[in-house]
């Protein structure tokens, strides 16, 4: 069953309570309500940093697609930013944004059709003049999104003068919210502290706090996997899963983001949102009901479920280390010490392996090993969730018994689920091995899948939150990472090191080893 109809559902038990929904919907009674069209009323998004990467790479070519497939159609885009651009200025470099990827393939009118629908407003974010132009460009619309796509520093300012215009006030009949990227904060201090800013002129229906892993197909899909496949759900606890891994690996280095990354790392860049979000998703409750509300409920439940890691457990239950000159595809490339931006003597970590525990009933004594790292082997995000073996072994090859079951949810580069299971040789002798049972997206629906940025935009203009992360669940994941960092600095836990094209540091594999247990190959 595709996510397509579960997230239907959720739209429509979610748009039920949104601020002022002006959604259109049309249900088909042959398919009991789990199938309608989304249809978004007209709005005006106003785009804070659109002159930034953000921008060019993913926020246009997604509201162009949006476009051509005729899910948008009465809107405007306006850009907000420093540089003094004109309207004609900012829509030419649209222009060259849609010179890659699918859209590259659109014709020229189609292309001229959604540019004519940008517009631009140069200003600093301090400046009352620049927001007092906002409501002008948006005439005729009946919706407001203002998306931050800035440098997290620039939100206080933004937050603040939207606010004292009085955007944050909803037009008659229409709606107003607001879009801010991650990171919402890099501890908990900050995190609350940027919270309270949003909530001092927003509304919390009105925020939209965006983690783009939510927006990936495979990761909307395990919701569905757990509970509308009944094979797997009465397996998915402590009685029958012996371990979980969860790996989001990359291949990259910083690249030009060393400045950025220092202040960063690993565990605030990665696991506070991006790992964090799949393991919810992962071990969550059953949600009574497919509503933003109740499923992002089940997943502050998880997170406040988690096993403290204590000051002194640290340096037994993480490991962080960072990438030193290596190999990546036959070309030598630099330490992370090495990189422009980055201090000689740095102590941010590139790689975080973790080991966790979920104090419920369902999933205690469960270990669950996460780990992220970059410049390691290949670009790889995936779930392995490894299942108890048999009681009792009767087969055995060579002396070794067979591999546990293991199901993989694979989320990039590929999409798919691979269902590992063993399997007698055919011949005259028993002989087991491991086979593969593989689903795969792009084969088995012969479509490419939506791109993450156009299901999560084309969700806060129809006002669902579901893939959108709440105030109370940042804070409980920003809680359990700050105690590492404060762990970290207080016990000096050694930095470790790993060469650049490896599987990580020879460190993360004293996590597993000690129960038996080993990574699963990159």
């Amino acid at each position: 069953m595709s996510i397509f109809f579960v997230k239907s559902v959720a739209a429509t038990l979610s748009a039920a309570h949104s601020d002022n929904n002006l959604n259109t919907m049309s249900t088909n009674p042959l398919l009991d309500g789990l199938t309608f069209a989304r249809e978004p009323g007209s709005f005006a998004l106003y785009i804070f940093g659109a002159t930034g990467d953000l921008t060019r790479k993913k926020l246009i070519p997604a509201l162009f697609s949006l476009f051509t497939k005729g899910i948008i159609s009465h809107f405007r885009i306006i850009g907000f930013a420093r540089r003094p651009w004109t309207r004609e200025f900012f829509q030419n470099e649209a222009r060259s944004m849609l010179d890659h990827g699918p859209a590259r393939a659109a014709s020229t009118a189609v292309k001229d059709a959604f540019l004519e629908k940008l517009d631009y407003i140069s200003s600093t974010f301090d400046n009352p003049e620049g927001y007092a132009q906002i409501e002008a460009a948006a005439q005729g619309m009946e919706g407001r999104i203002f998306y931050l796509s800035t440098p997290p520093n620039e939100y206080p300012a933004i937050i603040e003068n939207l606010g004292r215009a009085g955007h944050h006030h909803a037009p008659p009949g229409g709606y107003s919210r607001i879009i801010v990227e991650k990171p919402i904060g890099r501890d908990l201090a900050s995190a609350k502290e940027l919270n309270t800013q949003l909530a001092a002129w927003f509304d919390e229906s009105q925020i939209y706090r965006i983690d783009h892993y939510l927006g990936k197909e495979t990761v909307q899909n395990l919701l569905v996997l757990r509970f509308c496949n009944n094979i797997f759900e009465p397996l998915w606890n402590n009685h029958f899963v012996d371990h979980i891994q969860i790996t989001i690996a990359e291949s990259i280095g910083v690249g030009t983001r060393g400045n950025y990354y220092e202040s960063s790392g690993a565990l605030r860049d990665m696991i506070q949102n991006h790992a964090f979000q799949l393991l919810t998703l992962l071990t969550m409750e059953h949600p009574g009901e497919l509503s933003a509300e109740a499923i992002r409920s089940e997943k502050v439940k998880i997170l406040k479920s988690l096993r403290p890691i204590t000051f002194r457990e640290v340096n037994r239950y993480t490991v962080r280390a960072q990438y030193s000159q290596g190999v990546i595809e036959g070309e030598e490339v630099p330490g992370y010490r090495q990189e422009n931006g980055v201090a000689p003597d740095s102590m941010t970590e590139t790689y975080v392996a973790l080991e966790l525990g979920i104090d419920n009933w369902r999933w205690a004594g469960v270990p669950i090993y996460v780990r992220t790292g970059k410049r390691l082997s290949r670009k790889s995000t995936e779930i392995a969730v490894y299942f108890k073996e048999p009681p009792h072994q009767l087969f055995r090859t060579g002396g070794q018994l067979p591999p546990p079951n293991s199901l993989i949810i694979h989320i990039q580069p590929e999409e798919g689920i691979s269902w590992n299971v063993n399997s007698k040789v055919p011949g005259y002798i028993t002989t087991v091995r491991p086979v593969n049972m593989d689903f795969a997206y792009g084969s088995a629906f012969g479509d490419t899948t939506p791109e993450a940025y156009e299901r999560l935009l084309l969700d806060c203009m129809v006002g669902d939150s579901t893939l959108y992360t709440r105030r109370d669940e940042v804070e409980t994941s920003w809680a359990f990472i700050t105690r590492i960092l404060q762990g970290w600095s207080q016990n000096q836990t050694p930095m470790a090191s790993y060469p650049a094209g490896s599987a990580g540091p020879e460190d993360a594999k004293a996590l597993l080893n000690h129960r038996g247990k080993k990574w699963r190959k990159l």
